[in-house]
C-alpha cells in the first residue's frame, strides 16, 4: 500500500501504491491509500479528529482506541492531512502537505 512514508517538517513524503483490489478498493474504489498510526497523547487530550482536507466523502473522523487510520488520497496537490485536537479548553490544528508524495 505504501513504502518509505515519512512525516515531518509539515509534510508527508514517500510512495503510495495504487490499490485496485482488496477491502479498501472494494469499499472506497481504486486509488491511493495512506495508512497512519498515531501516538496516544495521554489523558489531557479529549478529542483527536484526523483526515484529508478537502475530503471527498468522510471528512475528519475521530480516532478510536487503536489509534490507526487509512486515508484515500485523491489529489495530493490540493489535499492536506489535518489533525484537530482538543484538550477541554483549547484546540489545536496541524496541517501536513502531501504534494511530495509519489503515486505509483
Amino acid at each position: 500500500m505504501q513504502s518509505g512514508l515519512t512525516i515531518g517538517e509539515g509534510k508527508i513524503t514517500g510512495t503510495l501504491l495504487k490499490q485496485t483490489s482488496g477491502a479498501l478498493a472494494d469499499y472506497w474504489g481504486e486509488g491511493y491509500f495512506m495508512a497512519l498510526k498515531f501516538t496516544d497523547p495521554g489523558d489531557t487530550v479529549t478529542s483527536i479528529k484526523v483526515g484529508l482536507d478537502p475530503s471527498v466523502s468522510s471528512g475528519l473522523v475521530e480516532l478510536d482506541e487503536d489509534m490507526n487510520g487509512v486515508f484515500k488520497v485523491t489529489n495530493k496537490s490540493v489535499q492536506k492531512f489535518k489533525v484537530f485536537a482538543q484538550d477541554g479548553g483549547s484546540s489545536y490544528t496541524q496541517l501536513f502537505d502531501l504534494s511530495e508524495l509519489t503515486l505509483s
